[in-house]
């Protein structure tokens, strides 16, 4: 392999296919519409960005630095920060003052600042932030980009023209993943494309991610070995432990059959609830049954996201179940 192409093949999917022009990016078309115009009349307003992470967020700026400047001048009009390292007062009153303050004279149009990750900013950088947004309108606009708008301070919002990310569709995913597995000759089957999407819940970069793994790891994409790739249950392990807490004679197997799943492919059990969850959907149990089971995942979920240890929780999920199945016994 020539050095040329070394760095390229080596480079993770998500930036070698990071959309170059508004044109490229797959959703939101009501955004891109919107900053297009603003963008064709020179009339860019401060933006605030917000949403879930991998929906384009950070993509749609850059494109847009690119339609605005010329490869050239992209350095000198574009400082670009991640907030979760330079998230301080001194990074506001010093690197970003200076860039705002100063003009460039080859080129007559405003200069961008785009702060990614900006809820991780302090409150004191927000609140010097908005004095800087102000006062160097005329030469600079900010794009302040983040998963969490309530941890923006209403000032900075209020100087902003907002537009939320809402996560992508599997519809709107689809035909750029199949782009991408056909540029890099992807061995992959319908079940694994499922289970990509399915992983995702919205993230796009997730859906590169977790695909470029599984095809470093195995020959084939399919369901199974996405699920490996990521340490997420497969759906006969799920379907496994749905039986033993069905079905199972006693608290103690069930109890154990659960842990041993557990144990043997080093499964979570705030993953394995969330599966279960899909599987307990689709029985046909009494509403009355169906509500206290919801209900006691629920509390579960909580306690293990609160810091409980696991073996006391998979008892109480055994047990959970255990309560329902006496509870339909009893109305029938």
């Amino acid at each position: 392999m020539s050095e040329t192409n070394g760095p390229a093949v080596r480079m993770p999917w998500v930036e070698k296919y990071r959309p170059s022009g508004l044109d490229d990016l797959i959703s939101h078309e009501e955004i891109i519409s919107t900053i297009t115009r603003f963008i064709s009349r020179k009339q860019l307003p401060h933006l605030l960005f917000y949403g879930p992470p991998g929906t384009g967020k950070t993509s749609t700026i850059l494109a847009c630095a690119r339609q605005l400047y010329s490869p050239q001048q992209f350095k000198s009009m574009v400082l670009e920060l991640n907030a979760s390292d330079d998230r301080g007062i001194g990074i506001v009153r010093g690197q970003i003052l200076n860039f705002a303050s100063t003009r460039t004279i080859f080129c007559d149009t405003f200069k961008l600042i785009i702060l990614d990750e900006a809820d991780a900013m302090t409150n004191d950088a927000q609140n010097a932030l908005r004095r800087i947004i102000e006062k160097y309108t005329d030469n600079v606009r900010f794009c302040v980009i983040c998963n969490y708008l309530s941890k923006i301070i209403p000032a900075l919002q209020s100087r902003c023209t907002r537009f939320r990310f809402a996560p992508l569709s599997q519809n709107q995913m689809m035909p750029r993943l199949e782009k991408i597995i056909e540029a890099e000759a992807v061995q992959i089957t319908d079940d694994g494309k499922r289970a990509l999407l399915t992983l995702a819940k919205g993230d796009m970069r997730k859906v590169l991610n977790v695909l470029q793994s599984t095809v470093m790891a195995f020959d084939t994409v399919n369901e199974d070995n996405v699920y490996m790739c990521v340490g997420y249950p497969l759906r006969q392990d799920i379907e496994q432990i749905l039986k033993a807490l069905l079905s199972g004679n006693s608290l103690e197997d069930s109890f154990k059959t659960v842990e041993s799943a557990k144990y043997a492919r080093g499964l979570a059990l705030e993953d394995i609830i969330t599966e279960l969850h899909l599987f307990v959907m689709r029985l046909e149990l009494p509403m009355s049954v169906m509500n206290k089971l919801i209900v006691k995942l629920a509390q579960i979920e909580e306690r293990l996201a609160k810091g409980c240890t696991e073996v006391a929780q998979t008892a109480a999920l055994v047990a959970a179940f255990f309560i329902c199945r006496d509870m339909v016994s009893m109305e029938k």
